[in-house]
Order: structure tokens, then sequence, then C-alpha cells
């Protein structure tokens, strides 16, 4: 059967053609969909009743399932959602699934949404990266974390789902498990979706992908849909950022400093952000500062200072509180806008760079590092 949330609005009134109905059910059906997160084609009250009957004979609206919920001690809450598709492996002991969290703030709710089960780009200090690679995730994947957390959230605080007023989620941020730039059809698709007023209305300031680096979709999404942006940098030289994030090596810093030049052009924000992964004695020096304000002062950017959040056999400690000052106030003294990131959900390890969930990893990552061990 067809999973209609795999469509966006003109995707769906394409299906609609398709089987002989008119484009504006397409809208009707992004808003019992999203807006309302009605699931079920019989509450669908103003679709007539042959349409419904024939939408439950051909199509679905299915969401992922939740195999956990967690909350941390400061409020931040993380999903664990089977993506299994009924693959299973006995060596790791679980399906395949993905993590999503939610961070309430005075001024604002983010949820951070996975693209991808694992990731192969391999970034050195993260854990997801640690896992290993086995697939893309769906458009419905991808948009069934913002409507699994919605429902929750927007349940537990007794809100009537049917008046969808009171916006718990305000922004989205594309930083979960995977690159999403390396599922680019089902990444942009979804976040159409977060988009279409006819679905959840978010703003395009309000949603933002963040990427370690792929040159020629970040110039492609500058076309297609421009979200706000956040650049994965992690180190101010090729020779340090080819062995932190290793996908440097085929686009390297003044390659991705033009491309975020020209995101610029079009995006929603006058400014990229940078996220530098703070990382004890190797990128968190007063030299490295420096040589930090020389790669992007060319650059309209504000800076995200993120302390490393450690990981089993990580090889990485967390840089200490006074170095993470120091590096902050040369940035800041050079004029920028800096902020170091407070760790968040660390206690049910849903702060940045610890998001792993289970992972069949197709990439044998995780066989190749026990070799080595």
């Amino acid at each position: 059967m067809i999973n209609l949330l795999n469509f966006n609005q003109p995707q769906l009134a394409d299906y609609f053609a398709s089987i002989g109905e008119k484009p504006f059910r397409a809208k009707q059906l992004m808003r019992w969909m999203h807006h309302f997160g009605v699931h079920d084609f019989t509450q669908m009250t103003d679709i007539a009743k042959s349409l419904r009957e024939k939408l439950a004979v051909e199509a679905e609206i299915t969401l992922p399932n939740v195999q956990l919920e967690q909350i941390s001690n400061d409020g931040t809450r993380k999903w664990l959602i089977d993506v299994n598709n009924k693959v299973t492996d006995d060596k790791y002991g679980a399906a395949n699934s993905i993590e999503t969290v939610f961070i309430p703030e005075d001024d604002r709710g983010t949820l951070c949404i996975s693209s991808q089960v694992g990731c192969a780009l391999a970034c050195t200090f993260c854990s997801t990266g640690a896992q290993g690679f086995n697939r893309n995730l769906s458009v419905a994947e991808i948009i069934g974390q913002l409507a699994i957390a919605n429902k929750s959230l927007r349940g537990e605080a007794g809100y009537d789902l049917l008046s969808a007023n009171d916006r718990i989620i305000s922004n989205v941020v594309m930083m979960g498990m995977g690159e999403p730039l390396t599922n680019y059809d089902n990444v942009v698709t979804a976040m159409q979706i977060m988009l279409d007023d006819s679905a959840y209305g978010l703003s395009r300031r309000r949603v933002t992908l963040s990427t370690s680096g792929i040159v020629p979709a970040m110039d492609k999404l500058k076309e297609d849909c421009p979200v706000a942006l956040a650049v994965s940098l992690h180190a101010p030289n090729d020779a340090l950022r080819d062995v932190l994030v290793p996908i440097n090596k085929k686009y390297p810093i003044a390659e991705l400093m033009a491309a975020c030049n020209r995101y610029l052009e079009k995006a929603p924000r006058d400014f990229v952000t940078f996220e530098y992964v703070m990382l004890d004695g190797i990128n968190d020096t007063v030299e490295h500062a420096h040589e930090l304000l020389q790669v992007i002062k060319h650059v309209p950017c504000k800076l995200n200072l993120i302390p490393f959040n450690p990981f089993p056999n990580s090889g990485y400690q967390t840089s200490k509180a006074s170095h993470i000052r120091v590096f902050r106030d040369i940035l800041m003294q050079a004029g920028y806008i800096v902020t170091v990131r407070k760790t968040r959900g660390d206690d049910i390890d849903a702060a940045c760079g610890q998001l792993a969930g289970k992972v069949l990893d197709k990439t044998k990552r995780t066989v190749k590092i026990e070799a080595i061990a």
C-alpha cells in the first residue's frame, strides 16, 4: 500500500489525479494528516465517503513505531523509533532504530530529527558515525518523527489535536542521526511538508539543516528549499578537518566557505552558523582560534561552540571549561556572535553527538574497528 506520508502537497495532488480525483483533495488531506494529526480516513469528515473508502483500500497513513520514550532531568525528551522494516540481525540483537530529541527552552521548543539509520561520513567524534550506516530514511520516517513528537507533547499538555493552535514544537533542526544532504530528495520533501501552511506551517528561519559540507548538494538546496543552514566545521585547517570530518578530503574548507557564501544568496537568514565541537588538546588552543578567524573572515556567520559529549571508545575528551572560555573570547573580541551550547539531555544520551540508536551496519565499520582493536 502507498503510505501518503511520503508525499508533499504537489506529489499528493499528482496521486489524486492518478486515481481520478480533483487536486484540491491534496490540501484537504495534508491538513488532516499533518495539521490535525488525524490518520484515520473515517474521521476526515469533509472528504466524500466514497473517496475515504477508496483510500482505505489503496493507501495508508502509517507512522513508525516508538520503542521507548525517555525524559531527562532537564526536560529534554528522546524517542527511540523503530525503522526495522522486518530486518533482523542476531549480532546486534535488535531492530534498526533511530533517535529523535525534543529540547524545551523558555522561548522555543526545538525538535532534532534524524535523516538516516546511522551515517556513512564517519566523523570521528560522533557516536552515530561510529555505528556505521544502514540506509536512508523515507519521507514518512522523517516527517513521522515530527508527527510522533507533536502528538506526544500536545497530548501530554492536554491540547485538543483538532485545534492545532498551541504550538509546542516551534523549531526543527535536521541534526540527528545521519548526513541530511546524502538523503537529499527525502529530506527536502520532508522539509517542504514542514513548511507547508496546510501541514506544520513552520518558517524557513525556524527549520535548520546541518551538513558536514556536501558542496554540490548545498548548491542544489539553495535553489530547491533554502532553509537556515548550519555547517559542521570543527577544525580550522584541512589537515585536522581531514581527520575529524573525512568528507573534507573531497570538499576542503576553501570550497566549503565558497559554497556557504553562494547559499547565503537565497538563505532565509543572512548568516551561516558554524558548529565547532570542542575537543581537549585537539582543536581548542589559542592558535586554533586565531586560525579559525582567518578561515571564516569572508563568510557572514555566527559560531556555536559545542563541548564534546563523550561516548565509549571515542578517544576524545571534552575541552576544559577555561579553554572554551578563552577560545570563545578570542572569537567574540573579533566581533563575532558566539554561543557555547549548553549540554542538554546527556543523562539519557540525547546530547549533541551522542545519538546512536541501533544500526545494522552495512558498512561493517564496527567489525573493522573491532579487528583493529
